[in-house]
């Protein structure tokens, strides 16, 4: 079953933005933390940002804060990560996934607890 489907990846130029979506299916994103993680080629892979259930908040990694911006759309069941100002190193496959812990403000990076994930989606910054 997939809970989790990710769209919006593909190639952009450095300096450009990229909206990707996390779609959710059979659960409410409002019932869960969202985090999103970004696996770079050959590289282990690492949260980038998450958001909060209930009254949301949002945390970044240090290395995409200022540049990116995770938000929910609780009428399109919709958790979604905007990419600007991209750079090379934001190259790689992009996964959303979810977990049930209460948590404010949320860490970033955290690989634990999360109960359902998504495919995973290319991003390719290039020029």
């Amino acid at each position: 079953q997939v809970e989790l489907v990710e769209s919006g990846g593909g190639l952009v130029h450095p300096g450009g933005s990229l909206t990707l979506s996390c779609a959710a299916s059979t659960i409410n994103v409002n019932d869960y933390l969202i985090r999103w993680f970004h696996q770079a080629p050959g590289k282990e892979r690492v949260g980038v940002s998450c958001i909060t259930r209930g009254s949301p908040s949002t945390s970044y990694l240090d290395s995409v804060k200022g540049r990116f911006i995770i938000s929910r759309d609780s009428t399109k069941n919709t958790v979604y990560l905007q990419m600007n100002n991209l750079k090379p190193e934001d190259t790689g496959v992009y996964f959303c996934a979810a977990s049930l812990r209460l948590q404010n403000p949320c860490a970033p990076n955290n690989p634990y607890n999360h109960v359902h994930w998504g495919q995973g989606i290319q991003v390719t910054v290039s020029s």
